[in-house]
């Protein structure tokens, strides 16, 4: 069973000159451009030059260029004629590792795949690199790239929209990095670069930076006004946090925390009396959103209310943690030492009740009733794994229930399901096999956006007992490594596609860090690989990393337009074409860059030209001396042959988009429209016996000339039914005017049957080929019906 591409498939400032290093700063230079020196003379590879590891993500990529250029930089180096030479290389390492396409294909080809991108040879001044040249984000801050997976989480997010250039951006890193430190655990703050991001960004509509945005799931976005200081942020934030914290006192305190009981619910109540300390009000209220839904916080007046302290054994202020299921007689509530309410949520986390153990008796049967996130730990305990309980509350409208497996004791369990490591999984309630695993890292609210977007999608996790080899039905099959970052911003994609195709395909995934052997089986050389699997057929995807790009993928296969040509079916389809059958192909090599973005164009061209000309691929790399004998050897290359014509014609235009290439196929192929005098409108149209469509427009009408390639598309449509014709109503104004034309293009429709001194037609009110040839169809359809019923003399066309 051999791979194939297509087939059948059944449903800026002044340099310094003047700088300094340290002595033991230039020690450290000296040590980097001698590793680097050595690496160049070798092998160029792009990740030792950046000293980084092929796992390596965007940012880690670009705080090692940094480092890089500070120390590299030829204004810091002006007596070194080698310095140039060595950081164009760094930098040229640096722009191919963080651009997506162009990293996968040095992944997979090395420097041959890059022979097509342009050369990078300029690069800023040493001052850019140092002061202009991104912000390094740390502490409790979030570098956020997929902000929809953020905000999905269900958490409350306050994001930073920024560009490295900005001045009151740097101005605000310190601060911003405080805030982020104060609100942890309560708030996600955040940071998107839009020099990084400029996609994101634009979607948000940022236009200025700094832009602060507090974001949530089924929140109207806030945007923040006010000016750049801690308390002012914080005192914004809060307003949104949305915690609420009880007075309690002697007419509420016992059904409060009886009702909170009940739920499962505990409570965390601070006595404030004139001796001791309670918890200011600022942290009862950050503590309230901390454990929302996991427990309620309240306080109580001991100075107006001694009696009622003195009845929980309270005679100086203090908090405490009132359990909902009391451990015992003795220990119904957890004193608490600290009054910081980080402290606090960390030590009431611990005790709050544990994630339900699954064990292999237990397993099948609850997976196969119920949705479960699962946690597959290896014995190991520790902040996150109580983290873990924050998602009962963020998971609770999907009914996702919570639970974890200890793979050192349930082995068998673990083994059968192939987890090696730590992991998250999502059990679909419908049995052991449905399950997707988690590859990101274990930060809370990536885990919950998986859970949500897995829950409600149809990607599984293959394993060698359950992988489509011959499956009945197709599969789409996601060959990846959780190492690489770009295999893990396809998954989303993925499982937005599979909620697309339902029904159509079935989607899922194989770790190739663990599957080897079946990876080895189908040559996977490079991730993410993708594979449709459609019974004894397999076609590799082609095409943008995206849900549409997929789901189009799948549609052409669905209905091929374009064909996968052979050196033989090259001679037999297009060397040997029909005396009616122009062929459209492109000669493309994989690893082409502009060849791999044109795919999805080249089968929107196909679709453009149904019943005008057949669309056609060669691969290059596959059929190397075929494309040598053809001498098509720089790519990618398109060709138009056209019928009764013994050359070939070469596309030479700038543009590659769709409209483009068909445009230059119409104007290429010969003419189908007539150029209409009006004696040919009376003799042919007004008297004839054939239907016609005809356009009329003006030489200096730019509509017109946009809507030319479409009518000649519609003319070679409807070729054999329908003639089409031109009016230039700049030459033949009284025939225009007879016709009662009053603007330009003007399509209008007449059937054979016509009389002469009827000469307004029938208008269409479209500038779409595709939509004006369905009007015509509809409209012989019911000409011929007519014809049938009165015995009225109408040509057939149908």
């Amino acid at each position: 069973m051999g791979k194939s591409k297509m087939g059948f498939f059944t449903p800026q400032q002044k340099p310094s000159r003047d700088f300094r290093w340290p002595r033991s700063t230039t020690v450290l230079a000296l040590t980097v451009i001698a590793s680097l020196a050595a690496v160049i003379c070798t092998s160029e590879d792009y990740y030792a030059l950046l000293g980084v590891t092929r796992e390596a993500t965007t940012r880690e990529i670009r705080r090692a260029f940094k480092k890089h250029a500070l120390i590299m930089h030829p204004d810091v180096n002006p007596n070194d004629e080698g310095a140039h030479h060595r950081f164009l290389m760094v930098h040229r390492a640096y722009k191919v590792l963080t651009h997506e396409d162009l990293r996968k294909k040095y992944d997979r080809h090395g420097e041959k795949g890059l022979q097509d991108s342009q050369q990078v040879d300029r690069y800023k001044t040493y001052d850019f690199y140092k002061y202009n040249f991104g912000i390094v984000w740390e502490g409790g801050l979030t570098v956020v790239v997929l902000l929809e997976m953020a905000v999905n989480s269900g958490e409350l997010w306050f994001v930073n929209f920024y560009i490295a250039s900005c001045a009151d951006c740097h101005n605000l890193e310190p601060t911003w990095r405080e805030f982020a430190q104060e609100m942890d655990r309560l708030v996600r703050v955040g940071a998107v670069d839009c020099g990084d991001s400029g996609d994101l960004c634009k979607r948000k509509g940022i236009t200025r930076h700094p832009t602060l945005l507090l974001l949530k799931d089924k929140m109207v976005e806030q945007k923040y006004f006010g000016d750049g200081s801690r308390e002012s942020l914080t005192n914004f934030t809060m307003q949104f946090v949305g915690s609420k914290v009880t007075e309690l006192w002697q007419g509420n305190v016992f059904s409060e925390i009886e009702r909170a009981f009940i739920s499962g619910i505990g409570w965390i109540v601070t006595f404030c009396a004139d001796t001791g300390d309670c918890l200011r009000t600022e942290m009862r209220q950050k503590l309230a959103g901390m454990l929302d839904g996991l427990a309620r916080v309240g306080w109580m007046n001991c100075s107006q209310q001694p009696g009622l302290c003195e009845s929980f054994d309270v005679m100086s202020s203090t908090t405490a943690y009132f359990f909902p299921s009391p451990l015992s007689k003795k220990e119904s509530a957890l004193f608490l030492q600290s009054l910081d309410a980080k402290e606090i949520y960390s030590e009431v986390l611990q005790w709050l009740p544990d994630l339900e153990t699954l064990t292999k008796n237990t397993f099948s049967d609850k997976v196969a009733r119920h949705r479960w996130l699962v946690s597959f730990t290896f014995g190991q305990t520790h902040s996150a794994s109580h983290e873990l309980k924050k998602l009962k509350v963020l998971l609770k409208d999907l009914h996702i229930q919570v639970g974890k497996v200890d793979c050192l004791t349930q082995a068998e369990l673990c083994g059968s399901l192939y987890i090696q490591e730590p992991s998250i999984a999502v059990f679909k309630g419908l049995g052991v096999n449905e399950f997707e695993v988690h590859h990101e890292d274990d930060a809370l609210y990536k885990t919950a956006s998986f859970a949500k977007d897995s829950i409600c999608s149809h990607v599984t996790t293959l394993s060698p007992g359950y992988f489509p080899s011959d499956p009945k039905e197709p599969w789409l099959v996601d060959f990846f490594t959780s190492r690489y970052p770009s295999c893990s911003a396809l998954l989303p994609e993925l499982r937005e596609a599979s909620v697309q195709l339902l029904g159509q395909v079935s989607f899922g995934t194989l770790d190739c860090a663990v599957h080897q052997d079946i990876c080895s089986k189908y040559n996977i050389g490079s991730y993410p690989t993708m594979l449709v699997f459609n019974q004894s057929s397999i076609h590799e995807y082609e095409g943008h990393h995206s849900a549409e790009g997929i789901v189009e993928f799948i549609e052409h296969l669905a209905n091929p337009l374009v064909t996968s040509l052979t050196p033989d079916t090259f001679h037999n389809l297009v060397m040997h074409r029909g005396s009616d059958e122009p062929w459209l192909v492109h000669f493309y090599v994989p690893w082409c860059g502009p060849c791999q973005a044109l795919l999805p164009e080249w089968r929107t061209v196909a679709q453009m030209l149904v019943g005008v000309a057949k669309v056609g691929t060669v691969d290059c790399d596959k059929y190397q001396s075929f494309c040598k004998h053809e001498d098509a050897q720089a790519y990618p290359e398109i060709r138009l042959f056209s019928p009764n014509a013994s050359q070939y014609q070469s596309y030479g235009g700038s543009s590659w988009d769709a409209a483009s290439l068909r445009n230059w196929a119409l104007e290429s192929l010969p003419q189908v429209t007539e150029d209409l005098t009006p004696e040919d409108l009376q003799r042919q149209v007004y008297s004839g016996e054939d239907h016609w469509v005809l356009e009329f427009s003006a030489s200096w009408c730019a509509p017109c000339q946009k809507f030319a390639p479409e009518f000649e598309l519609l003319a070679q449509m409807m070729k054999g039914s329908v003639r089409a014709g031109k009016v230039d109503c700049q030459t033949h104004t009284e025939a225009c005017e007879k016709a009662d034309i009053n603007s330009y293009p003007t399509v209008r429709f007449y059937p054979s049957w016509v009389s002469s001194k009827d000469q307004a037609g029938e208008d269409i009110n479209s500038r779409d080929a595709n939509t004006i040839a369905d009007t015509l169809r509809q409209r012989l359809q019911q000409l011929s019906a007519h014809a049938q019923r009165t015995g009225a003399k109408v040509k057939d066309e149908l």
